[in-house]
């Protein structure tokens, strides 16, 4: 797939920050899917550096949402203008659960009940964060942090309850 390019300005929503696609990117990438509903799978760069996303319509908008990791590596905060490319990503995404996390649900039958009851998108949420991590420390912070969730005891995927 040809990347399209374009310059936007990092806008937030709640505690997410995002793009909106220009129409006519956004309609190009609609014809490369082959779609215009549903979650539609791209391969974007923000400023040089490459990712995966979902773009994702939400609030009556397409949003291109652009979470930690991105905005770290391409050095951009909210209220920065960046230049983007993207692209339709027909490979399937698949993000299997991190050892550690899947040890502490071993480990916490409640916090496993809740996890495998979530919306399949969730899941994937949650698994997709812990692919993201660079270190161990992270790792286990986070599987702290998700177990913590899971039992309503606190914030983790920018959500404050397993829902």
């Amino acid at each position: 797939m040809n990347m399209i390019k374009f310059r936007a300005k990092i806008e937030i929503i709640g505690v997410n920050p995002f793009v909106f696609l220009p129409n006519g990117v956004l309609q190009e990438v609609f014809m490369q899917a082959g779609k215009s509903k549903g979650k539609i799978p791209v391969k974007m760069k923000i400023d040089g550096h490459e990712f995966v996303q979902t773009l994702i319509k939400w609030s009556g908008s397409w949003r291109l949402y652009l979470n930690t990791p991105m905005r770290k590596a391409a050095k951009k905060e909210v209220g920065d203008v960046a230049d983007f490319e993207i692209a339709y990503d027909p490979i399937e995404r698949v993000y299997p659960m991190h050892p550690k996390f899947e040890k502490a649900l071993q480990e916490n039958e409640e916090a496993k009940k809740v996890f495998y009851r979530l919306r399949p998108s969730l899941q994937l949420e949650i698994n997709r964060y812990f692919s993201f991590l660079k270190n161990e420390a992270s790792v286990d912070r986070n599987v702290i942090k998700a177990v913590r969730f899971l039992l309503g005891k606190g914030r983790f995927v920018a959500r404050d309850r397993p829902e």
